[in-house]
């Protein structure tokens, strides 16, 4: 088997990887939760010959499948957590929940669903290319958990697991095909409890002290904090507690859950001691306590140029999807319910490149679906993007690149019903499909030409300029699922 038969094995295996997908899908598991989604796809490993390890780095819903022997070794990145509160029908183009007694009210608005099983298939598309032609390398797969508000791989990373590794691939649902050369932001999240004194808001309010009161001026505060941020950080929180449904009750709890962003760690500490000050400034003038609880926290992200245009590479080899009218339909339906603007996508991936841009957009016209590859440049420097992923910290431990691929329709919003009504579609199985290709094509180039790891590993040793990976999360911080917060 060489690389030419390995896009016509992972089309073999399609039905296989649909199913799986979909019964994530079915599953929707929220973050350090996914007990049958991560199952599947490790009992699936087993059968196909991988040595599977349960609870990588102490994590439950972790795992790494191994196949091979010896170096280069090769790791891909899968995901296959869900999102709460977006429960949605499948291939519907109106806000529906899907109902029924498995509705647990999640829904995969991220597409991990896919990610995952996409991510499967290029481990066994690989594993059958080490067999056929009996080489030296290995390849694991990484069952990474809790990426939606845990940071599994953080975790992950903190306990070692992506030591020894190098190379790593990942990739995305995304409504564009592209190279994912971002700069993402690090980030901490942190939930703050405030406790106080309840009484009758009425008949003795003076003997109160109210929790509630201490939330929200906290919020006021970090508000006003805002002003005196570096630009690319961002600020957001979400009130988790509110101490009750009873306004005649003087509050005596409340909680709050701040998501802290910027480039870098160390910028991140600072606005978190910050923010602290402001959290113990509004327990003083309420005259109630707070705790402040570490939940998770994720590094930037390090591209890597060398695997990037390894990737761009055999993107470009690949023979992108074709749509039938029936998923141009829908994707026309879904698109008029779209928040995002024309070109949104390309924009968001090209924001330095002008006029690669103005050719793409020109070429993307009033285009529902994407059926091209965004340009990918060795020399431009990579943007900033204000989001996050733990992928960050397995880019500080070893040379990582990304690709996004083309799912669902372009303007769709992310984390929304209509982005988990399309994972569940003949156009997220299309685009895992194509994931699967390009990641495994990528990982036997680094096979059969082990100086693209040793090129890699230079550059991702000049990007690192001699800071030592550190993790962020503190030793007595277990990961935590959402329901515990």
């Amino acid at each position: 088997m060489d690389k030419s038969r390995v896009a016509g094995y992972v089309e073999s295996i399609g039905e296989l990887l649909r199913g799986i997908s979909d019964a994530i899908w079915d599953y929707a598991e929220t973050a350090f939760e996914e007990y049958r989604s991560a199952a599947i796809l490790r009992e699936t490993l087993a059968r196909q010959g991988f040595e599977v390890e349960d609870k990588t780095g102490g994590i439950d819903t972790a795992f790494c499948a191994s196949y091979g022997s010896g170096k280069p070794v090769i790791a891909i990145l899968a995901e296959y957590d869900a999102l709460s509160g977006l429960s949605q029908k499948a291939k519907a183009v109106t806000e529906e929940a899907r109902g029924g007694k498995e509705d647990n009210g999640n829904g995969h608005g991220c597409g991990h669903n896919l990610l995952g099983t996409g991510s499967l298939g290029a481990a066994l598309a690989v594993k059958e290319y080490l067999a056929a032609n009996k080489v030296p390398g290995t390849i694991k797969l990484f069952g990474c958990p809790g990426e939606e508000g845990g940071s599994g791989k953080a975790f992950m990373a903190r306990a070692g697991v992506f030591a020894g590794l190098d190379a790593a691939f990942a990739w995305h649902p995304m409504a564009v095909n592209a190279v994912m050369e971002w700069k993402l932001l690090a980030n901490y999240q942190i939930l703050y409890k405030f406790r106080g004194k309840a009484a009758h808001a009425a008949a003795s309010p003076h003997l109160g002290r109210s929790a509630l009161d201490a939330v929200e001026l906290m919020n006021v505060g970090v508000n006003f904090l805002r002003e005196h941020l570096i630009p690319e950080a961002r600020l957001h929180y979400a009130i988790t507690h509110t101490g009750g449904f009873s306004p005649n009750v003087v509050q005596a709890r409340g909680e709050v859950l701040y998501l802290i962003r910027a480039p870098r760690l160390p910028q991140v500490e600072e606005i978190y001691q910050r923010v602290n000050k402001i959290a113990q400034g509004a327990a003083l003038m309420t005259e109630t306590s707070v705790e402040i609880e570490f939940i998770k926290a994720c590094a930037n992200v390090i591209p890597n140029k060398t695997l990037g245009r390894v990737l761009y590479d055999n993107f470009k080899a690949q023979d992108l999807p074709r749509y039938t009218e029936e998923e141009q339909a829908f994707a026309t339906a879904l698109a008029q319910t779209s928040l995002k603007p024309p070109g949104a996508e390309a924009a968001m991936f090209l924001p330095n490149r002008g006029k690669d841009l103005a050719e793409y957009t020109k070429r993307l016209g009033d285009k529902t679906l994407c059926d091209l590859i965004l340009p990918f440049d060795d020399e431009t420097a990579e943007p900033v993007f204000p989001g996050s992923s733990d992928v960050g910290d397995v880019s500080w431990n070893v040379p990582t690149a990304q690709i996004a691929v083309a799912c669902y329709a372009l303007g769709t919003a992310e984390h929304s019903w209509q982005l988990v009504s399309q994972t569940r579609s003949s156009l997220g199985h299309k685009g895992l499909i194509l994931a699967a290709k390009v990641i495994a094509a990528a990982c036997v180039d680094v096979l059969e030409h082990p100086e693209l790891a040793e090129k890699a590993a230079v550059e991702w040793e000049q990007r690192l300029e001699s800071h030592p990976y550190r993790s962020a999360i503190p030793p007595e911080v277990q990961p935590r699922p959402l329901g515990t917060l």
